[in-house]
């Protein structure tokens, strides 16, 4: 390593703490070494550093970048995500009989669960689903959404009451029942059994 490159990196090393601060509002924190750690690669990796002009902000704005890149392709997954919920709901609808009784019950249900959700509003969905499917933490959704924590639990009790609520009135349709059930009137079948 040159004496820049070196240069370059010595600033980073002091800095590491502020960059880590800076980008805590961006991604969860969870995910926040692994940006630290990805803007040390960047900095170290630096072909021209002699272009450089001010090293520190360089290094905040490839930690910037770096995090804001890690959010996109978070919201992405969850898309796809959401994507192949719907997908499954729909093969779970086109299945014809299984080999189980157990198999089609589970099916039913979480075919259910999917459609009740995704009539939930656009807003909680994604708040809901981000807490109760991949398990993030209210802080997390409210940084990486840019909302305020009692949002974050205000949509997610609003999805688990109106997730609640359309499973028990029957709103959400059988898959090859053809008919409108509930969870809760699945579960007792099962039990009668």
């Amino acid at each position: 390593m040159n004496s820049q490159k070196n240069n370059l990196v010595s600033t980073f090393l002091t800095m590491r703490a502020k960059i880590a601060r800076s980008v805590a509002g961006i991604v969860p924190q969870r995910d926040l070494e692994d940006v630290v750690q990805d803007t040390f690669l960047r900095i170290r990796d630096v072909q021209s550093v002699d272009e450089i002009k001010n090293p520190e902000s360089f290094i905040y704005r490839t930690a910037r970048n770096l995090a804001l890149d890690h959010v996109k392709r978070a919201e992405s997954r969850l898309a796809d995500g959401h994507d192949n919920v719907e997908a499954l709901a729909a093969v779970i609808e086109q299945s014809e009989e299984d080999s189980t009784y157990r198999a089609v019950t589970s099916r039913q249900e979480f075919g259910s669960f999917c459609s009740a959700v995704d009539k939930l509003p656009e807003a909680c969905k994604r708040v809901f689903v981000l807490r109760k499917v991949y398990g993030f933490s209210q802080r997390e959704i409210a940084a990486s959404l840019g909302i305020s924590e009692s949002t974050v639990e205000k949509h997610v009790a609003r999805g688990f009451k109106e997730t609640y609520l359309t499973l028990r009135a029957g709103e959400a349709r059988s898959p090859d029942a053809g008919r409108v059930t509930s969870l809760g009137e699945e579960r007792a079948k099962r039990r009668k059994r």
